[in-house]
């Protein structure tokens, strides 16, 4: 047995485990941290495949980025467990059906995936073989530029969006002036208000 295949089978065990972990865990934090731990023992397996390029990605933008930024957010937030547990249960039967819903979509997906990739590309990328980020550019420029200029407009329109949103102006909002509040003088704090009925 070569030791690839052996750290091949103890990162996959250790995926699984870690996997089930996020799952059956209470903390939301610990569920947090092993899924952290399933992101690392996935780069890997994506290493020992020769796919440097996703492996790198997924540690950077998932474990670096995404991951410590929801960590953040639930160490924050105040969940009852308790409540959560309790609904648990009426939502099992949605889940289930979802979950097959996904299942049947990724088989067909998987099934018809490469049936019309052309064949001449993916001779060339196997003559090419340098290294696999140049292999993935060179399928995302040439078979797949149309879904690859798609995904970067609807990221475009995102961000636009995402501006917009905050520059838009609130007049119910209340905030300070602080110039203002230096600048005051006793005749524009004070006012005084005479009530004539209050007399009578």
């Amino acid at each position: 047995m070569s030791t690839e295949l052996l750290i091949f089978i103890f990162f996959s065990l250790l995926l699984v485990f870690s996997a089930l972990k996020v799952i059956i865990v209470n903390n939301s934090v610990k569920a947090a941290i092993f899924l952290v731990l399933s992101f690392f023992c996935s780069a890997v397996l994506w290493l020992l495949m020769n796919a440097e390029f996703l492996s790198i990605i997924l540690i950077l933008v998932y474990v670096g980025a995404v991951m410590v930024l929801f960590l953040f957010v639930v160490m924050m937030l105040d969940i009852n467990l308790s409540n959560i547990k309790e609904k648990f249960v009426n939502y099992l039967p949605l889940g289930l059906f979802i979950f097959l819903v996904i299942a049947l979509l990724l088989i067909l997906f998987f099934d018809n995936q490469f049936s019309d990739v052309d064949r001449n590309i993916v001779t060339e990328i196997n003559i090419l073989n340098d290294n696999n980020t140049m292999n993935l550019g060179y399928l995302l420029f040439t078979e797949y530029i149309i879904a690859f200029e798609i995904a970067g407009i609807i990221l475009l329109l995102g961000i636009i969006s995402s501006i917009t949103l905050t520059q838009q102006k609130n007049n119910d909002n209340k905030y300070q002036a602080p110039h203002d509040q230096i600048n005051v003088t006793k005749s524009d704090r004070l006012k005084i208000i005479k009530d004539e009925e209050f007399r009578k």
